[in-house]
C-alpha cells in the first residue's frame, strides 16, 4: 500500500534520492540504476513521471550528507588515494592531455568506486601504445561522449599502486580517448560554477585543500 505522502511529488523525490544515495555510497551503483532502484523502493512496481524523479545534483548531495553522518571517519581516505592514484596516472599519461572526470574529482568517491579519466589527443591510438609499453593490459569499451556527440573509446583496466601491499584492493581506471579538439569548450564551469573535469594541477591542489583540512591545529 503506498502511503499517503507519495502523493507529494517533493516527498517522492526526496525519498527516491535519499535511498537512491545510499546504494551509492554503500553498493557503488551509478547513478541511473541506483536511481531506479531507488523508485522501485520508494513507490513499489507504480511507474513515475520524470517530475517524480531527483535529479542527479539532489542526489548528489545526499551523498554527501549520507558519506558525512556515515563514512566520516572512511570516505576522506578512501577518496585521498583514490585522487593520488588519479594524480600518478595522470602524470604518466602527461602527453595526452589528461583530466579528471566524476565522483573522485567531484568528493563522493567510496570504496567501490572508479576513476575516470580523459585524453585529448591527436590520436588517440597512442594511449593504447603507451599503455602496452607500461605493461597495463587493458579492456576496450565505449563511453557516451559527455558533448553527446555520439560514442569514444575507453580503455579500462585494474590498478594497484606498487607501494601499496598485495592485500590492497586493486583500483578500476577507465580512460576515455577524445581528439584534442573536443578540449575546446570542455573545461567551462556548470551554472553553478562547477567543473566537470580538472587537469592534473587542480588535482594537486584538491589533495593539499584535504591534507591542510584535516591536519590538527
Amino acid at each position: 500500500m503506498v502511503r499517503k505522502s507519495h502523493f507529494d511529488p517533493q516527498r517522492v523525490r526526496e525519498e527516491i534520492a535519499i535511498a537512491a544515495a545510499r546504494m551509492i555510497a554503500e553498493d557503488g551503483l551509478d547513478y541511473s540504476t541506483a536511481k531506479r532502484k531507488a523508485a522501485r523502493q520508494v513507490v513499489g512496481e507504480t511507474r513515475v513521471a520524470g517530475e517524480w524523479l531527483p535529479d542527479n545534483d539532489q542526489i548528489e548531495e545526499e551523498i554527501r550528507e549520507y558519506q558525512s553522518l556515515f563514512q566520516g571517519d572512511s570516505q576522506p581516505a578512501v577518496l585521498r588515494r583514490l585522487r593520488e592514484i588519479a594524480l600518478n596516472w595522470m602524470q604518466q599519461l602527461a602527453s595526452f592531455n589528461p583530466y579528471l572526470t566524476g565522483a573522485v574529482l567531484g568528493g563522493t568517491a567510496g570504496e567501490h568506486s572508479d576513476i575516470h579519466l580523459q585524453v585529448f589527443c591527436d590520436d588517440p591510438k597512442e594511449v593504447a601504445i603507451h599503455l602496452l609499453n607500461a605493461n597495463v593490459q587493458y579492456d576496450v569499451s565505449e563511453t557516451r561522449h559527455f558533448a553527446g556527440r555520439g560514442y569514444v573509446e575507453t580503455l579500462s583496466f585494474l590498478w594497484r599502486p606498487s607501494s601499496e601491499g598485495q592485500d590492497a584492493e586493486p583500483v578500476g581506471i577507465h580512460v576515455a580517448l577524445y581528439d584534442t579538439d573536443d578540449l575546446r569548450g570542455a573545461v567551462r564551469a556548470d551554472a553553478r560554477g562547477r567543473l566537470a573535469r580538472a587537469d592534473a594541477r587542480a588535482v594537486q591542489a584538491l589533495i593539499d585543500e584535504s591534507d591542510a583540512a584535516s591536519s590538527p591545529n
